[in-house]
């Protein structure tokens, strides 16, 4: 009879997930010749190749590839198995492995974490920064407990909770002559200058539907991964890009930006935690929602005056 550990299956679904066994290690905190010997244990176990190693890379097998699903899903069980072993303790306390899209974790961290750390000291928050369709694999398999998005999430196994809205704007070039006297209607062909990231992330499909009447061949796309990376090329007139309330006090380090409002209905993106529908945890899962709410709290809710200052600062 066939007996791989849990160890090793955990192992496999981080190098699955990374091919890389440095990253792979990494992600399971134990050294790479460790890694890799369970690996080698494995494949030996099962009598077949699981990664095909070559100078170019690691590519997952066919073999490997039919047994991750099932791995995946014993990984899960497993850790439910735990949780419901752990509800005789207090809530709130031991690991929460939480996800963020890469639009939010960089502005709801820095207020979340000291009031997660005062709130519930014993919490143990573990971070995971994705793209919101890695973040709906990793939640449904188990690797993660619930993760922050936007909405809607097109999930059945999922439930996804609203936590608040977060207005858009645009980030301009401060001395751009087609932005002199807003709001800006969303059909403006201005708005064909728009830079996108790059695909996979929510934040691309929210200014194309935002921009709808603009021709999308029009819009520009530079590969961008990450939103500071977008007002870094609009400070230099690259371009123009939508930027997220949330993420507005970062424009005051870049003094050649202006930010200027919509047109109404100001277009917005509700932001929500989603967590597995079968999951253990439904009253932490709420509790943790409530928490990043609380969090948000300190934006200001009318950024409409927020918006001007900046535009004139």
């Amino acid at each position: 009879m066939i007996r791989l550990s849990v160890r090793q299956m955990e192992y496999f679904n981080a190098l699955a997930e990374t091919l890389h066994f440095g990253r792979a290690a990494e992600l399971v905190g134990v050294s790479q010749p460790a890694l890799s010997s369970q690996i080698a244990e494995m494949e030996e176990k099962l009598d077949c190749r699981l990664f095909e190693r070559s100078r170019s890379g690691i590519r997952i097998t066919e073999e490997a590839r039919q047994l991750r699903p099932r791995i995946e899903r014993i990984l899960a069980d497993i850790r439910d198995v735990e949780a419901i072993a752990r509800r005789g303790r207090r809530p709130m306390e031991g690991r929460f492995r939480l996800g963020m899209i890469p639009t939010v974790a960089p502005y709801l961290l820095p207020t979340l974490l000291p009031v997660a750390r005062r709130s519930f000291p014993d919490l143990q928050l573990e971070l995971r920064e994705a793209v919101t369709g890695t973040l709906v694999e990793e939640t449904l398999s188990g690797r993660l407990d619930a993760f922050v998005a936007a909405l809607p999430i097109d999930e059945p196994g999922l439930v996804a909770e609203a936590l608040f809205e977060d207005r858009f704007y645009l980030a301009v070039p401060r001395d751009d002559p087609e932005f002199l006297s807003p709001p800006v209607p969303p059909e403006s062909p201005s708005l064909e200058r728009l830079m996108l990231l790059e695909e996979g992330h929510c934040l691309r499909d929210q200014a194309l539907a935002v921009c709808r009447s603009v021709k999308p061949a029009a819009l520009s796309s530079y590969g961008a991964t990450s939103l500071t990376t977008l007002l870094q090329m609009v400070s230099h007139g690259l371009g123009l890009t939508l930027i997220p309330a949330m993420a507005l006090e970062t424009v005051r380090a870049m003094p050649d930006m202006k930010i200027v409002p919509f047109a109404d209905p100001q277009p917005s993106r509700r932001i929500c935690l989603a967590w597995r529908r079968n999951g253990p945890r439904p009253e932490e899962y709420r509790t943790i929602g409530r928490l990043i709410a609380d969090a948000r709290a300190p934006f200001p809710s009318d950024l409409s005056r927020e918006a001007a200052v900046l535009t004139q600062a």
